[in-house]
């Protein structure tokens, strides 16, 4: 009979009026021992009100009934594809949701929505797969921030792959100490591709130029990246760089000339198919026995064979070869030595790979000058 009686009072009562009775209605629904023949009548009444004109009542009849696990499943519905206001209210809160309705809601809804989906503890795993995978920049970003969404590295991959040029994305991902260590150099060759594309956009630097500038910070912050990485994950590296067309002959060289071994071996391994072991032995080996052989096995460029088998000596000569876990900057002595040996056997000759390695030379001058300062300014 009450329920009856507000049915009718609805056709003439103000928006505010209804909005008032229509929480009322909803919290007596929820809260209170109603018969069921009036439980009934109050549930009718909810999805009546679905179609009220005014969103003041359909706001208060989503905030009554979002977070409670016994509101009717029909009226829920209702309200998440009500309009993107009243509908984010539900998808962030309502338990009565199931996963494969807040996955299809993702998947077909705004970007608002999505972020309210996010937004949801907990958040289950299937969940947050669903929204690195199809969610808008927004949506992921929010799931970043939601400390109770269980993330796996591979959702945090995929959202690094899909969003990943974007500064507000990829901010708060290189922060996480879960990122697995591919995810992260793939966040910087992003970055470095972005800067490249903006400087050349700007004319600021020719855009070969730009490209080539980004494309040696990628490889320096690469090799800082494997220095700072547990050698058993240094694979996982290796495999993501050879399956992005990012390990050349270039970077492992950098890598070399820094003194990291281990980058060095893993890389090899990848490439030529041996044991890791194998080839450690076979770098090891001072007589260079072998290397040639591997070398070629791996498909490197015989013009560089020279450089890469006068950086092992010199490693070997000046005591870096215990150094396994490798070193982020480039070793001046390594670097200079290295050039010396091999002008002598350049025979006066220019080459792509000389001009490469002067380069790293006047690099490791500068980082190491900037090293000496810094210590000096600490100890004042």
């Amino acid at each position: 009979m009450i329920v009856r009686q507000f049915l009718c009072w609805i056709q003439t009562a103000p928006p505010g009026d209804r909005a008032d009775a229509t929480s009322a209605l909803a919290r007596a629904y929820l809260y209170s021992d109603l018969a069921r023949e009036d439980r009934l009548a109050a549930e009718a009444a909810m999805t009546v009100l679905l179609d009220d004109p005014s969103t003041l009542v359909r706001r208060a009849l989503a905030e009554a009934l979002a977070s409670s696990v016994d509101a009717p499943h029909g009226v829920i519905l209702g309200l998440v594809r009500d309009q993107t206001d009243i509908a984010e209210i539900v998808a962030a809160r309502s338990p009565v949701l199931s996963e494969g309705e807040l996955i299809d809601l993702i998947a077909g809804t705004v970007e608002r929505v999505q972020c309210a989906v996010a937004s949801r503890t907990p958040l289950s795993r299937s969940l947050a797969a669903a929204i690195a995978e199809i969610g808008a920049a927004a949506a992921c970003l929010t799931l970043i921030e939601n400390s109770e969404a269980e993330l796996t590295g591979a959702a945090l991959n995929r959202i690094a792959e899909r969003h990943g040029h974007l500064a507000a994305v990829r901010e708060p991902l290189l922060l996480r100490e879960d990122l697995a260590v591919e995810t992260r150099q793939a966040l910087v060759a992003k970055l470095s591709d972005t800067l490249a594309r903006f400087v050349a956009h700007r004319e600021w630097l020719p855009e070969e130029r730009a490209h080539h500038v980004a494309r040696d910070a990628c490889d320096r912050v690469t090799v800082e990246i494997a220095a700072e990485t547990d050698s058993r994950e240094v694979t996982h590296l290796i495999r993501h760089l050879v399956a992005s067309g990012q390990l050349t002959g270039g970077l492992m060289l950098r890598a070399l000339l820094a003194g990291n071994l281990r980058f060095l071996i893993e890389a090899l391994a990848e490439l030529s198919g041996l044991k890791p072991g194998r080839v450690a032995a076979i770098v090891s080996d001072r007589s260079g026995h072998g290397f040639h052989a591997l070398y070629q096995k791996a498909g490197l460029p015989d013009a560089a064979y020279r450089a890469f088998r006068a950086a092992l000596e010199v490693i070997h000569e000046t005591g870096f070869a215990g150094d396994t876990l490798g070193h982020a900057v480039l070793r001046r002595r390594i670097v200079e030595r290295v050039l010396v040996r091999y002008e002598e056997a350049a025979d006066g000759e220019l080459d792509h790979l000389l001009a490469l390695l002067r380069k790293l030379a006047a690099e490791a001058a500068r980082e190491e000058a900037r090293i000496y300062t810094e210590d000096l300014v600490a100890a004042a």
